[in-house]
């Protein structure tokens, strides 16, 4: 039996280098009028490219791909490890090459995708020449996928899409999208839809809008309309009907590191609020002398170490069983408990830093709106406590107990007398002859 919290000298020597290089390097890019994931602006290459290159010479590049695909092929404790560090700095993902919904497209192209389309999509994709949506989300279809709409069907050679996807993330960038449609409206539930790689200046691919999250200047979360957009057959992404189980590939690991760069954006959050705590006098002191501040310093501080360690060791889970599916439970626990936590240190971090906090001059009324943004990604909450309970509750499917289970006091103590009974007995012979 074994039980480690240390992480190898080696592979924290690696960490230590990141910590100073997002530090020093990468967090400044995210106060310039720039956005990570635009790869057309020349500005933006000139400033993020030279960093990568010192990444890919740590052998830190794409950590999450095989070696085969130019990564590391690290476990998902390494990764969360690492994800902590990347999760502090806007331009970090890319910097990295780790940046989704870009990670998540590779690994399910590197999957189930032909040779033609590795060559064609994958390769520029993991060199980040290119960027590409996950167009899977749609206006009326909420958070359950098999009550999506939009139509993919057979024409000659080709498939026909037609359809509205909503929140592509990051489409107006996008060289390609990845689209999940119904092609078997008759088939189980489940085996209902196909994936196919689109290109974005294929005729009839339409950005009706891109949409900001609530206080950014600029949104990337596209609204698109698929009218008569026509694909080659090979541009099928896996086997037809296969689109939810790939799907499911896909975000098992990055909620593992959603998790990690809350981590990460709540340690901030924590060691930004202390320091507040520790300047800011008042007519006796600092406001850090106040009891109503320490407890909610201590309340940061104990729920961030229970929720670091919790995805930890899910991280752990999944390289031991190297089975998604057998750490199905643990993942939508730590989705579910996420955004509650960062919600909840966002909100302290602002009520002591003051007028201060609520304005535009600090950037936590983003951190309070990105906890509710990871509240709904990848499945709303709610979604993901009925996973944790349907989960949990399978253990207990064979039991069926009376009314007066045998768990009441009144049966522990008949089952306790009767286990007694003849110790008792021997006791009280013992004593008669004695």
């Amino acid at each position: 039996m074994a039980w480690d919290f240390e992480t190898e000298p080696e592979f924290q020597e690696k960490l230590d280098w990141m910590e100073d290089f997002v530090r020093e390097k990468v967090e400044p890019l995210g106060l310039l009028d720039i956005h990570p994931y635009d790869v057309k602006n020349p500005r933006r290459n000139a400033l993020v490219r030279p960093l990568q290159d010192e990444v890919k010479a740590q052998g830190l590049w794409a950590c999450h791909l095989g070696p085969e695909l130019g990564g590391q092929g690290y476990g998902q404790v390494k990764l969360g490890l690492m994800n902590e560090i990347i999760g502090g700095a806007s331009f970090a993902p890319i910097v990295f090459g780790c940046q989704a919904p870009d990670t998540g497209n590779a690994e399910i192209i590197a999957h189930f995708g032909t040779p033609e389309q590795k060559e064609r999509y994958l390769e520029p994709l993991l060199a980040n020449e290119i960027v590409s949506a996950f167009s899977m989300t749609e206006p009326q279809g909420g958070s359950d996928p098999t009550g999506f709409v939009t139509r993919a069907e057979q024409d000659g050679n080709h498939w026909k899409i037609n359809g509205e996807k909503w929140f592509s993330t990051n489409g107006k960038w996008a060289d390609f999208l990845i689209v999940m449609a119904v092609t078997d409206p008759d088939a189980p539930r489940h085996e209902r839809m196909s994936m196919f790689i689109v290109p974005v200046d294929t005729p009839g691919v339409e950005i009706v809008r891109n949409v900001g999250v609530y206080g950014q200047q600029e949104g990337s979360e596209s609204y698109i309309r698929y009218t008569d957009v026509r694909v080659p057959a090979d541009h099928l992404l896996g086997e037809r009907g296969g689109a939810f189980a790939i799907s499911q590939t896909r975000l098992g690991g990055g909620r593992v590191h959603h998790a990690m760069r809350t981590v990460g954006n709540c340690r901030r959050l924590l060691d930004l609020m202390s320091r507040r705590a520790v300047s800011r006098t008042t007519r006796t002191g600092t406001i850090a002398d106040y009891q109503a501040v320490q407890m909610q310093i201590a309340d940061s501080y104990i729920e961030l170490e229970q929720f670091r360690l919790f995805v930890l060791k899910t991280a752990w889970m999944i390289d031991k069983h190297r089975d998604y599916r057998k750490v199905r439970k643990d993942i939508a626990a730590i989705k579910a408990l996420m955004p509650k936590v960062y919600h909840d240190i966002a909100a302290r971090c602002i009520h002591i830093h003051g007028s201060l906090g609520v304005s535009n001059e600090m950037p936590f009324a983003g951190n309070l709106v990105a906890a509710m943004v990871m509240g709904i990604a990848d499945g709303p909450t709610e979604v993901h406590k009925v996973t944790v309970a349907k989960q949990h509750l399978r253990g207990y499917r064979d039991v069926a107990d009376p009314v007066f289970p045998d768990y009441s006091l009144p049966n522990r103590r008949a089952a306790a007398r009767a286990l007694f009974d003849p110790v008792d007995e021997l006791a009280e012979a013992a004593e008669a002859t004695a």
